[in-house]
């Protein structure tokens, strides 16, 4: 078999791994549709949940969404992904609903020692658990994957949340055939994850598929960082370096974005689409273990995170 052979056979894999994928998530997208009376779609500008809105749109267009999109904001996140956020969702012409962690502090239901420069990553949990309260949502749609971290890997498709918005691991509904039981009492809730079986090399080659747009951060750009614990910190005004650090200027991206005060970008020179696939398919770190200082807490953070209502 020839090299011109060999490309177009890994192309139409490619290709049929991808459909693959994308039928499965529209399948889901469209399950929570038919099941839930008052679903959102949970939309922060990311890769991930740029992918869910492309699904939404295969799913359900030339109609409206079946839900609004809806984003927790931390009040400490990247401007270049807010911007991009209120630009896709105007595009789209869909009901963007924005709650603050800051409204939050201000009710007093979160509390920090320092609300100014404390990471509000977590407490995104109480500010969701708020809105989920306050417009009444059975059901949210998040662009989570069980490739990015361990407790990820053993949530299902279509997560039970208790009365507290709490995931316990061993009161999980068994998803046989494709099946899913998505009944509610009146204060539970479902997270659903259409993409929870696609990889970062699947969400990049389907990114490059499309022809999707996202926020330039996630492409290489120069960036003055702090070197520390292995790790890259961005220096902002939440972020300083510390005392005995040093400051350097180096050419990075983000393979994933959130709080600023807990997402670091990595060394990279990859400024395309088609770079950062051929980058993603040799790493042998996950995006979260390189990227996400609150994951290097403990072995069990993320999992703790999430019994507590995290995403």
């Amino acid at each position: 078999m020839n090299t011109a052979v060999e490309q177009l056979f890994l192309d139409n894999a490619s290709s049929r791994h991808l459909d693959w994928l994308e039928s499965e998530a529209i399948h889901i997208m469209r399950e929570v549709a038919a099941e839930c009376s008052n679903p959102a779609l949970l939309f922060s500008g990311g890769k991930d949940s740029v992918v869910l809105l492309r699904i939404a749109e295969k799913a359900f267009r030339p109609g409206k969404f079946p839900f609004p999109l809806v984003h927790i904001d931390t009040g400490h996140n990247f401007p270049e992904v807010i911007s991009f956020r209120d630009q896709r969702a105007a595009e789209l012409g869909e009901k963007l609903v924005v709650r603050s962690v800051e409204d939050s502090i201000k009710r007093g239901t979160v509390r920090l020692r320092n609300p100014l420069t404390d990471s509000r990553n977590a407490a995104q949990a109480v500010t969701l658990l708020e809105t989920i309260a306050e417009f009444k949502f059975d059901a949210c749609i998040g662009g989570a994957r069980r490739d990015e971290e361990k407790a990820r890997a053993k949530e299902r498709i279509f997560s039970f949340r208790d009365e507290f918005g709490q995931w316990n691991p061993k009161a999980q509904r068994p998803e046989l055939w494709d099946l899913y039981n998505t009944r509610v009492h009146p204060g539970e809730n479902m997270r659903v994850f259409p993409i929870s079986n696609w990889t970062e090399l699947d969400v990049w080659q389907y990114i490059a598929r499309e022809k999707l747009a996202l926020p330039p951060i996630y492409f290489a750009h120069e960036r003055q960082v702090i070197p520390r614990n292995g790790l890259l910190v961005p220096l902002t005004d939440l972020t300083p370096a510390r005392e005995g650090e040093t400051v350097e200027s180096r050419v990075v991206r983000f393979r994933t974005v959130g709080d600023i005060s807990c997402t670091c970008p990595v060394a990279s020179d990859a400024a395309s689409v088609e770079a950062i696939i051929a980058e993603t398919a040799v790493t042998q770190i996950t995006e979260r273990g390189a990227t996400r200082m609150d994951d290097q807490t403990s072995e069990a953070s993320m999992e703790k995170r999430k019994k507590e209502g995290y995403f």
